[in-house]
This record gives structure tokens, sequence and C-alpha cells, in this order.
């Protein structure tokens, strides 16, 4: 029977596996509308008991679900660690801290992010890969973008102390930390409003950085778009001629998706 649910319950290869997935993609949209919809107050006062219940409703199934797989599954660890499986018990824990802390259950919107198995059910292999290929193009910009990042924190903080002797308390500069926000906020081209500059020097000063900041945004844009080419241009070249799967590792033998042979 386990191996029978297993099938069911992680495979889509057969008609009662793509149904059980079709009918939890509606279930989690039907759940993700109704907390929407409770957050309007005119219907959360007038039909609350509604909402409470269809909350619990579908609380409670998915905790099913959640402890169901991990009962199926060959290798429950596994399953429990993976992303999909920690996606899995985020969702259904909000419910359950709102006995405690009230507000929490609004938090099972991350539901959302179990829709993707959508690509995953009805074989849309194209966008499955695309979004490999973003995932391994973030990746290889990590340590580019964690450099830039770094030299950018130097820079606010040396900005925000100059703006803090230049404008000083009168203009809302009060402290150093709040110097670094407005930095952050401006060099962002954000522009909030709340705190700006009242001198000349300071407004110079800002201008510079306004200016700036349009050519700092365009830089980890640009460390992924090469990224992304790079990849691209190599996933072109080698992908499984089956499946259209995008190798991870260009050494890689078979297809890790269909298990093919690489040519």
């Amino acid at each position: 029977m386990k191996k029978k649910l297993y099938k069911i319950i992680f495979g889509t290869d057969t008609k009662l596996g793509r149904l059980f997935d079709i009918v939890l993609l509606w279930a989690i949209l039907l759940s993700i509308f109704i907390v929407i919809f409770e957050s309007l107050k005119s219907l959360s006062n007038e039909y609350a008991g509604f909402f409470i219940y269809s909350e619990w409703f579908f609380t409670i199934l998915f905790t099913i679900e959640y402890f169901t797989r991990i009962w199926v599954s060959p290798k429950p660890f596994k399953y429990v660690f993976s992303a999909l499986g920690i996606v899995d018990l985020l969702s259904i824990i909000p419910t359950y801290l709102s006995l405690a802390l009230t507000g929490t259950h609004f938090l099972v919107v991350i539901r959302a992010i179990r829709l993707l198995r959508v690509f995953r059910i009805f074989k849309l292999n194209y966008f499955m890969g695309q979004g490999e290929l973003i995932i391994l193009a973030l990746k290889a910009s990590f340590r580019k973008i964690g450099v830039f990042l770094f030299a950018i924190l130097n820079i606010v903080v040396i900005i925000g102390a100059i703006m803090y002797v230049v404008e000083g308390e009168t203009s809302g500069f009060d402290s150093i930390p709040r110097s670094i926000y407005w930095a952050i906020v401006t060099i962002t081209t954000v522009g909030y409003g709340d705190i700006s500059p009242h001198t000349a020097l300071g407004q110079f000063i800002s201008s510079i950085i306004m200016i700036v900041g349009y050519a700092i945004i365009a830089v980890p844009t640009g460390i992924v778009s090469a990224e992304i080419t790079k990849y691209n241009l190599r996933s072109e070249k080698v992908k499984c001629k089956k499946c259209d799967h995008v190798l991870r590792d260009l050494n890689d033998i078979f297809c890790s998706n269909c298990g093919n042979k690489i040519e």
C-alpha cells in the first residue's frame, strides 16, 4: 500500500498521481484566496466563522498530506529536509502558531511556493530548464555580487558618516546609523524623503550619490545577465536530446532527469 501511495503522491506518470496533484493545486489556490479575502475587514467581520473553519480545514488537510508523504517516502528524512519538504512544513505551521500569536495565520500564503509543482505535473520541461538556468547563473554570480555588496556597504557607511558631520541633527541626521539609512535609500534611488539634506554641501553630495546610484544598480544586473548568457550558450550545446534537460555537470554521461545517455 505504501508503494501505491508513493506513486500517487510523489509521481505524475499515473492518472491517480496526476489527479492527486491537480486536486492539491486547487486546494492550495483556494486556501490562499481565503486568506487574502480574510484580510479585508468588511469580509472578515461578516464571515468570520467561515474563514476560521475553512483555514483549519485546509491546514488539517495539508497536515495529513505532509505526514503521509513522510510515511510513504522510502527515505523520510531526505524528504523532510528537502526544499519541497521544508516548504510543505512552513505552509502549515502559521495556522498552529496563530493559537499563540494572533495574525500569524496570514503567513500561510507561503503555500503559493507549492504551486511550482505545476511545472512538474504538466511536464513543462522547457520552463524547468529555464528555471535551472537562472539558479545556475545566480550561484555562479554569488561571489561577484557578494564582493560588490561588501564594497557598497563600505561606501554607504562612509557616506553616512560624512553626511552626519555635514548636516547634523538639525537636518534629521541625528546619528550615523540613521545617516547610513539615508545613504542606502538615496543610493538605491528609492528616495522616501523622510530625511533630506538642507545645506548646499549636503545637497551636492547627495546629487552625486543619486547619479552614482544608477550605475550601481546596473552592476548586479549585468553580472547575472552575463552568467545567464554564458550558461544559455553552454546549455544549447550540452543538454539531453530526449527530454531537453539542462545538464548541471557538463561531464555527466547520463541525463539526471530521464537517464538517457548524453552524446
